[in-house]
């Protein structure tokens, strides 16, 4: 084999070192473009960088699935992803991530304004609620397979764009004048137990803190400020106005969600004073 070799090679050199065969396997990747066609060179990137994605809304639809699809891909309003009621469910990706959803509009979480260019949003086919007897909202539950369904999907967008958890917010925290989804049946204690959203306040320090707050309640400017400590966009009027009843009402939905009607009242007070004093660790 070894003399065959040699009496081969004096055959196929002048093939090997042909300007044919040589150009061929010199001959370099093409260089990236754009999508126009621009040549780039990403040979080299920068440490300094991080998504354009810090937040995750989540929205609930209160239509069915044929109209919540027709509303976010016929009309102005958008989310990058829908997920159906049908069994099973399913997710529909509306918009890309890399583009801009039309999904939380005048929207606002600690200082961060308009939060359509820097979210991704997620809309649940659900009716938020329905009416009762005495015209009351009876907020609807969330089925399960639809909550297994979500949990695997926000868990890949926060891990992909490292969005904190104090940015998984619902869409009544970023706009409450108006807005109220996903409601007071939207499973925050399951994400939190997950690890997900932040943990919940401390059971034992809102209950004392309750106490206090039942002999000297906190007047209207101490809640504003808390819930503009906590996030909320919110004026500081001093007043007991329909904007922090709102506020007020959303905060109650997340995190106390049996009684939200957005009075303010002692418990509500102490939830708010707990989130917003964290205990530090030594």
């Amino acid at each position: 084999m070894q003399r065959r070799s040699m009496l081969l090679a004096p055959l196929l050199a002048p093939l090997i070192t042909s300007p044919w065969l040589s150009g061929c396997a010199n001959r370099a990747a093409p260089a990236p473009t754009t999508s126009g066609g621009v040549r780039i060179d990403t040979s080299r990137s920068a440490k300094g960088q991080d998504s354009r994605v810090l937040f995750l809304i989540l929205h609930y639809t209160v239509a069915d699935f044929p109209i919540s699809m027709k509303i976010l891909t016929e009309q102005e309003v958008s989310a990058h992803y829908l997920l159906s009621d049908e069994t099973p469910p399913r997710i529909f990706r509306l918009v890309d991530e890399s583009r801009r959803a039309w999904h939380s509009g005048p929207s606002a979480w600690k200082g961060h304004r308009m939060l359509n260019a820097n979210s991704v949003g997620i809309e649940i086919v659900h009716p938020g609620y329905k009416p009762g007897p005495n015209k009351e909202r009876i907020y609807q539950p969330f089925p399960q397979a639809q909550v297994d369904v979500l949990i695997p999907l926000v868990k890949d967008i926060v891990a992909r764009h490292q969005i904190r958890p104090d940015r998984i917010l619902g869409h009544g925290e970023v706009t409450p004048a108006f807005k109220e989804d996903p409601g007071p049946t939207f499973p925050w204690p399951l994400l939190s137990a997950l690890g997900i959203t932040p943990p919940l306040p401390d059971a034992a320090r809102v209950a004392l803190q309750t106490t206090l707050f039942e002999s000297q309640p906190p007047d209207a400017t101490w809640t504003q400020r808390a819930l503009a400590q906590h996030g909320y966009l919110v004026e500081p009027s001093g007043l007991w106005d329909d904007q922090t009843r709102r506020v007020l009402m959303n905060f109650q939905m997340r995190y106390r969600p049996r009684v939200h009607a957005g009075v303010p009242d002692a418990e509500t007070a102490a939830l708010l004073h707990v989130l917003t004093n964290p205990v530090k660790l030594p």
